[in-house]
């Protein structure tokens, strides 16, 4: 579990600013972490790293808190629509790609990818404030759940969870206004997102996203920019174990042989280096079972090599 309430400094704990800097601050003395949503700026992320790769065959959770001083729609020229703030899991690598704009939606050149995220969308005319649960897969495929009418009232703390059950392939979203359940009428729920049959996604970390709004699709009546101010706290992150655990290395008659307990859905490779800097295969790749597995390399260099495990998502 990754817990962050943010009492010290998350730069200088792990956390990576990509894109404009100045939207993210931290307080001090509020032990928060101050967030402008700007679409008119290039896309902006504040993120954390999984150190695992999230997929449908995982369960996960995560949950914040988040407070908004103020927010308004219409503030880039000829984009007078709604747009969204996000909070969730991305694809460290994707969102670096020069051609990624959330408000192309499907889009072979523009389309984003690999997310699993919370928007909220403020009220613009007769589109109606909504919380929304939004799945990108790694082909640009979208599933979704909209929840209207729902306002993130400014100054309202408001808590937000989001976990995954992969038995059923369901993802499911909760909300609180000031500490009481909010959702729609008359239960306050929020409505699932069901994946079954939809294609698979590969997230790798937890961030803020502020989004470009400079490539939209469709017709122009429905672009959209926002700017927003408020503060994110109280993260939490559950993910299942890490896919690489106890590992030993043994050394008998020359040969190196490396144990260690593995998972399900990934794949492990053992890599040789004789200077820690060039490396190169040391055997087969194999698919982890979820037991313990081992790996050997009969052909190391008389004197002197490391190893280490190459551990990928197919």
């Amino acid at each position: 579990m990754i817990s962050e309430d943010f009492a010290t400094d998350p730069l200088a704990r792990g956390w990576t600013i990509q894109g404009d800097a100045s939207l993210f601050q931290w307080n001090r003395t509020n032990q928060n972490l101050e967030v402008t949503w700007d679409s008119s700026r290039t896309n902006s992320f504040f993120y954390v790293p999984l150190r695992t790769i999230l997929t449908k065959s995982d369960d996960f959770s995560f949950s914040f808190d988040i407070r908004l001083k103020d927010i308004r729609t219409g503030v880039s020229v000829t984009r007078t629509d709604t747009f969204e703030i996000a909070i969730g899991l991305l694809n460290s690598r994707t969102i670096t790609n020069a051609n990624y704009f959330r408000g192309a939606g499907v889009s072979g050149a523009y389309g984003v990818r690999n997310l699993v995220e919370f928007d909220y969308f403020p009220q613009v005319g007769v589109i109606e404030a909504t919380f929304a649960t939004t799945v990108v897969s790694t082909n640009n495929r979208f599933g979704y759940a909209h929840n209207f009418p729902l306002e993130m009232t400014p100054g309202d703390l408001f808590g937000i969870t989001v976990a995954y059950t992969a038995s059923n392939q369901t993802l499911r979203t909760s909300a609180t206004k000031n500490g009481a359940p909010f959702g729609k009428l008359p239960g306050n729920a929020l409505d699932d997102v069901v994946l079954t049959g939809e294609p698979d996604f590969r997230v790798d970390a937890f961030g803020v996203s502020s989004y470009s709004d400079a490539i939209q699709t469709g017709t122009p009546d429905y672009w959209g920019s926002v700017l927003a101010h408020g503060v994110i706290d109280n993260v939490a992150i559950t993910t299942p174990t890490p896919p690489l655990e106890h590992l030993a290395l043994a050394i008998s008659n020359s040969l190196a042989r490396v144990t260690f307990d593995s998972r399900t859905n990934w794949s492990y490779t053992l890599q040789r280096s004789v200077d820690a800097r060039s490396w190169s295969d040391a055997g087969i790749t194999i698919a982890g079972t979820g037991g313990a597995l081992s790996l050997s390399d009969s052909n190391a260099p008389p004197d002197q090599a490391f190893y280490r495990m190459r551990m990928e998502r197919p």
